[in-house]
């Protein structure tokens, strides 16, 4: 089975995480994820969080900075999300391809639901929210 790479941006700003939902007919249709997408042949993960944010939301962002890879084996193909921590330096992030988006406080996260294969990473973002709540 083939392995499809994917790049997707953890966009926080002000304590909230900018998450989309999957449009209809699209594989995992209606559930929320952080955005990116399949990056293409001769394409750096860097160049295809880019190209993808500037497409699906119209923003163009900083440099990303590597958080977690996680591999996830659907029945049908196995993917590999890239997950890089980035920000918006130009435009404001609107739904051109994809349902809606929302900004979200990791607290937040139980309210949506993800892929399996954004679980870890949103079970991440909220433990590191409780713990800097947590500290004195």
């Amino acid at each position: 089975m083939n392995v499809v790479e994917v790049a997707a941006g953890l966009i926080c700003r002000e304590g909230r995480y900018l998450i989309a939902r999957r449009k209809p007919g699209a594989h995992l249709a209606g559930l929320w994820e952080f955005p990116g997408g399949k990056r293409e042949v001769d394409e750096s993960l860097t160049e295809c969080l880019q190209r993808e944010l500037r497409e699906e939301l119209g923003v163009r962002i900083n440099l990303p900075i590597p958080y977690r890879v996680v591999r996830h084996d659907y029945p049908e193909k196995t993917v590999e999300l890239h997950f890089f921590h980035c920000a918006i330096e130009e435009g404001e992030a609107s739904p051109i391809d994809c349902e809606e988006i929302r900004w979200v406080r990791p607290e937040e996260f139980i309210n949506f639901e993800f892929p399996p294969a954004d679980r870890a990473i949103v079970e991440a973002l909220r433990c590191r929210t409780e713990g800097r709540r947590g500290a004195p």
